[in-house]
């Protein structure tokens, strides 16, 4: 078996898929929120942060559709894809943790949560094994984050308690995507 580690020339048909594209403008959307949600000051604002939230799980799915339907599969695609969405929920989260109370601890679980992602599935790779694209669970974890969230920067005005409970929600299936993806990395290793 030969260690050496065999690198594919990107191209430039990769580099400027229409699902590349697309992953490209969410990432450039990542500021744009954080800009107008942060320095919003009426409903209007907070409209405006939400669509653009919007139009970036909008172009999320547009590109993972394109790309299976059309074979546009690329190995940039499949390093960005994930980048973005990490970077996108990032910067949401973040910038909700600072116009509300106990955001802190979402946050934290956030971290620990892709930060134990990141290790293992580095520590994987190298060992030539890695997980093909996201699971069940983290795609649910996904979903109800994003739908919690969008609920709590399109109502600002939110009652604590429904904040609260957005929260509870958004952190048992952060928690639970966690736990089972330490099982599928325990098993991993085993193998």
């Amino acid at each position: 078996m030969n260690n050496k580690t065999e690198y594919k020339k990107i191209t430039f048909k990769e580099v400027y898929s229409i699902p590349n594209i697309l992953c490209y403008i969410r990432i450039l959307l990542i500021p744009v929120f954080i800009y107008v949600y942060v320095n919003a000051k009426d409903a209007v604002d907070y409209y405006m942060a939400a669509a653009i939230i919007f139009l970036s799980g909008l172009t999320d799915f547009c590109d993972g559709f394109i790309a299976r339907k059309f074979n546009q599969v690329t190995e940039l695609g499949k390093l960005i894809d994930p980048v973005a969405d990490k970077l996108t929920q990032a910067a949401i989260i973040i910038a909700l943790m600072f116009k509300i109370k106990w955001m802190f601890f979402l946050v934290v679980l956030f971290v620990i949560k892709e930060l134990s992602m990141l290790i293992n599935g580095i520590i994987l790779l190298r060992k030539g094994k890695k997980l093909d694209g996201a699971m069940w669970f983290g795609k649910v974890s996904t979903a109800v984050f994003y739908f919690s969230t969008f609920i709590m920067i399109l109502f600002p005005m939110l009652n604590s308690m429904v904040e609260n409970i957005l929260m509870i929600i958004s952190a048992f299936f952060m928690a639970l995507s966690f736990f089972m993806y330490n099982i599928e990395y325990f098993k991993m290793y085993k193998n």
